[in-house]
């Protein structure tokens, strides 16, 4: 089994090379849809809901995988590929202040507006009064992803790490937004 694993990530890494965007985009893909999955279950809902897991497959696949890799590949041109810790701080507070607010404030917004249906002034009352919660609970996690993604993982697999840690980030969301829908 150990030696199946090992080939599957030979052939992942070989098309990480070859492909990488579409290798992230579908990479971010798949993993939205577990984490939807997984996140549908624990809240309790009998059945898988396809559009919505569609729906969150297509974010990850059009938003989180591309917008990830461009996002990866500028930080290193203006970083100039340094990994020292003044450097992976300055990577980290770069990206808390810029592409953290920015996806968390999309990726609620797409989902009241597209996962959920809801009309704007709904969605943009749900919104105001969800993100500043969401984005600070991000700012007590993500720095640490961000420290060990640009420490430790060579470019190819930022994404791949970051899709990886954002599934289940992606669980904490989505439940989060069924907590604060109930409550409403």
């Amino acid at each position: 089994m150990a030696e199946l694993a090992a080939k599957g990530w030979e052939k992942y890494k070989l098309q990480l090379q070859l492909h990488p965007l579409r290798t992230k985009a579908i990479t971010a893909g798949v993993l939205a849809g577990i984490s939807d999955s997984v996140a549908q279950k624990l809240s309790g809902i009998p059945r898988i809901q396809l559009r919505r897991l569609f729906l969150k497959v297509l974010f990850g696949f059009a938003y989180g995988g591309p917008v990830g890799h461009f996002f990866h590949k500028l930080m290193d041109i203006i970083f100039k590929g340094k990994k020292d810790n003044k450097t992976v701080a300055k990577k980290v507070l770069l990206e808390q202040l810029t592409s953290s607010p920015c996806n968390h404030f999309l990726f609620l917004v797409y989902y009241g507006l597209i996962v959920e249906g809801r009309p704007w002034p709904e969605v943009r009352k749900k919104v105001r009064k969800q993100y500043p919660s969401v984005q600070l609970t991000a700012w007590t996690f993500w720095p640490i992803v961000g420290w060990i993604n640009y420490r430790y993982m060579p470019l190819q697999l930022r994404v791949v790490f970051h899709s990886f840690i954002a599934c289940c980030w992606g669980i904490f969301l989505n439940l989060r937004a069924r907590t604060l829908t109930l409550t409403k």
